[in-house]
């Protein structure tokens, strides 16, 4: 009788798991339970069909769930919720939520992707009828379902990161009056507070009302109570950002990691034999502080995912951790990071100069040249590239790939600055604005 790998949930980490554990080895039985009704879907893609910039839902799938049977023979199981798992026994309690009836399901390898969770604070009123999170495609599903049966003039969106400023991007373009309500005295944390004032900026001249350093205290119908006063509103969305869906997992007994996510070494595995993780729920390393962090991106899902099938299928394969290096465009403007925060940098005690700069997409005196502001930190004496911000027009974001691959490459401000980047004057100016800033460093 053949293996058993069961591989619980069906989105990246998941299924980029399952078919390269089935290239590895073709004999493998390959199990999936997913508790939604969708797999392998880009969740990223959800503000832009709400703003009709992408016509449907079905655009984000990237394989159905009957296509991973027929293509490689992985017998998915959609609207299968794992309840617990006996690591001793090797065996799943599931639930099948179409049958209502509890079955449990042995194996020989397991691969946990089960992603992440969304933060919902216990407030009054938080689970009332007008509130919605965009976490799945089924959330995406019941939401759009809401806004096309009766349109809303006014909507609220709790939480500044990206997910919350697409969404309030998405609906102003829906022609909605939008507020932008968050607890930090800026949007997206992650950025250092020069950058987090550019963006907020940018927010409030799309004609987002931005409420920062504004705490939510409950829900009523047609209101959100806040720290600063009511808000009249028709709809609500939920942003506040994500905590590792990782519980089950853990209490079955698999160490923990930053952030509470599972931890992992860097083949993905778990601290027991032949069980691997990948993705939001577990944790990676960070590759300039060489801390272990958790970070929620869909490119480290779809790497970690990788990584853990090659393994599962009799491979080798290490991940060498991550930069969480992130870019979105959002009213009318690009931000991009990879690296390390000031913030950051000073948690892990480092010592850094910063060079900020004011900069154009293209050469200054050519037609569509747009502003764009780059910041870089490095280290003290050794002036090695710790991290990367950058705040601008059309064009610009994908310039963080650059200092991304520079920090990879362990490269200091000096070596960066000599680079031999491209120029002209229609596609870039003749010193890269991470360049400059990097040349501000060296004092």
């Amino acid at each position: 009788m053949a293996d058993r790998l069961v591989v619980i949930g069906g989105d990246a980490a998941g299924m980029t798991a399952a078919t390269n554990a089935r290239r590895g080895r073709p004999d493998l039985e390959i199990v999936v339970l997913e508790k939604g009704h969708h797999t392998s879907y880009s969740a990223c893609g959800i503000p832009y069909v709400v703003s009709g910039a992408v016509a449907d839902l079905d655009e984000l799938v990237v394989r159905t769930p009957q296509e991973f049977r027929d293509g490689f023979r992985i017998d998915v199981r959609t609207r299968h919720e794992v309840k617990a798992i006996d690591l001793d026994a090797r065996r799943i309690e599931v639930r099948a939520l179409e049958q209502q009836r509890t079955l449990h399901l042995g194996f020989d390898q397991l691969h946990i992707a089960t992603g992440s969770r969304p933060l919902r604070p216990d407030l009054p009123g938080i689970d009332g009828p007008e509130i919605y999170g965009v976490q799945t495609l089924d959330d995406a599903e019941h939401l759009l379902a809401a806004i096309r049966d009766r349109p809303r003039r006014h909507v609220t969106v709790v939480g500044a990161g990206y997910i919350g400023l697409e969404m309030a991007e998405a609906f102003v373009r829906r022609g909605a009056r939008v507020t932008l309500v968050d607890g930090g005295p800026l949007p997206m944390r992650t950025f250092d507070p020069d950058m987090g004032a550019r963006i907020a900026a940018a927010v409030r001249r799309f004609g987002i009302e931005l409420r920062c350093s504004t705490a939510v205290e409950g829900f009523e119908p047609g209101a959100v109570h806040t720290s600063n006063g009511r808000l009249a509103t028709d709809l609500v969305i939920l942003a506040l950002g994500v905590a590792p869906n990782a519980g089950f997992a853990l209490d079955a007994g698999l160490d923990a990691g930053a952030g509470g996510a599972i931890a992992v070494d860097h083949r993905q595995r778990t601290s027991r034999e032949g069980i691997y993780a990948a993705g939001d729920c577990a944790d990676t390393r960070h590759q300039v502080s060489g801390q272990r962090v958790h970070i929620a991106l869909g490119t480290i899902a779809n790497k970690t995912g990788r990584v853990a099938g090659i393994n599962l299928g009799g491979g080798y394969a290490s991940f060498p951790g991550v930069l969480g290096t992130a870019v979105t465009r959002v009213c009318e403007i690009e931000i991009a990071r990879t690296g390390l925060s000031q913030d950051q940098a000073d948690a892990a005690g480092l010592e850094y100069e910063i060079g900020s700069v004011e900069a154009t997409t293209r050469a200054g005196y050519y037609p569509g040249a747009e502003p764009l502001h780059a910041k870089v930190l490095a280290e003290k004496g050794s002036g090695r590239l710790l991290g990367g911000q950058l705040v601008g027009a059309d064009r610009a974001g994908k310039r963080i790939d650059t200092v991304a691959a520079a920090i990879t490459a362990g490269m200091t401000a000096s070596a960066f600055v000599d680079l031999d980047l491209a120029y002209a004057p229609a596609v870039s100016p003749l010193w890269d604005a991470f360049q400059l800033a990097a040349r501000a460093t060296l004092r």
